[in-house]
């Protein structure tokens, strides 16, 4: 049996109510253009195929690779070797389904990088740490709200559906996990015109917390500036909402 490695963040899957309850969740169907970050074992990947003419898998670990092509179809399971950071999605059909037991060491990066894809993606379910879809789903005014839910709360509809005990996995991890649903939002829904100076307002306004937006944001707004946005420049990042990060990244564009 393959043994969990730490430097890839594995921690395999095994509770069988709890990836009846994940199938429950994504509701595979036979013609889905669907791929699966992470198979480990496949724990997920076997009965997802049985449901589905054909699944793509993303996998770095070489000794999975090897145990994935002695034990499933390689017509029907598309391996594709490599970092899932560094994948291109627009190499597979769209509209994409995109499912994963994310290593919890490089899940924002991750989330961020299939962000960029958005236009591709129908939905994406993922198993996560717990706090970090605490953080993705977060409202503004709450402790767990930050850079991670207003960037993704911009580009997706975010919804956590399950919390999963860390006795669901070999090994056990030390932290609880949940799934979490995204849905990208029609484009428009927010509009931002440019979309890095978007990321660096965000970016600036929570690298100090506890400081102001007077403060954070004094390399791009002046005082007239939040008159005209009519936002008070006593209030942190964690008071504003997307739609005024939104007006504030659009002034001047």
């Amino acid at each position: 049996m393959h043994k969990a490695r730490k430097r890839f963040g594995q921690n395999f899957l095994v509770d069988e109510q709890i990836i009846a309850a994940i199938l429950h969740i994504i509701r595979p169907e036979t013609t889905d253009n669907m791929v699966e970050i992470g198979p480990g074992l496949g724990a997920l990947t076997r009965p997802l195929l049985q449901r589905m003419n054909q699944l793509h898998v993303v996998e770095i670990d070489r000794d999975i690779i090897a145990y994935l092509e002695g034990n499933f179809p390689r017509d029907r399971l598309i391996i594709h070797a490599g970092d899932a950071l560094k994948f291109d999605l627009a190499q597979l059909p769209a509209p994409l389904r995109i499912v994963g037991n994310l290593p919890y060491n490089i899940s924002s990066p991750l989330l961020f990088h299939f962000s960029g894809y958005r236009e591709r993606i129908r939905d994406m379910h993922f198993m996560l740490q717990n706090e970090v879809v605490e953080r993705m789903v977060a409202k503004p005014s709450t402790p767990a709200y930050g850079r991670l839910s207003v960037m993704l709360q911009y580009r997706f509809h975010m919804e956590k559906l399950l919390d999963v005990p860390p006795g669901s996995f070999r090994p056990a991890p030390k932290v609880d996990s949940a799934i979490v649903r995204m849905i990208p939002l029609p484009a428009g829904d927010i509009l931002v015109k440019n979309e890095n100076r978007f990321a660096q307002i965000v970016s600036a306004a929570f690298s100090q917390r506890r400081k102001t937006l007077r403060n954070t944001l004094k390399a791009y707004l002046t005082e007239n500036d939040f008159v005209h946005l009519q936002i008070d420049p006593q209030l942190r990042a964690e008071n504003l909402g997307i739609a005024e990060f939104a007006r504030i990244a659009s002034l001047g564009n």
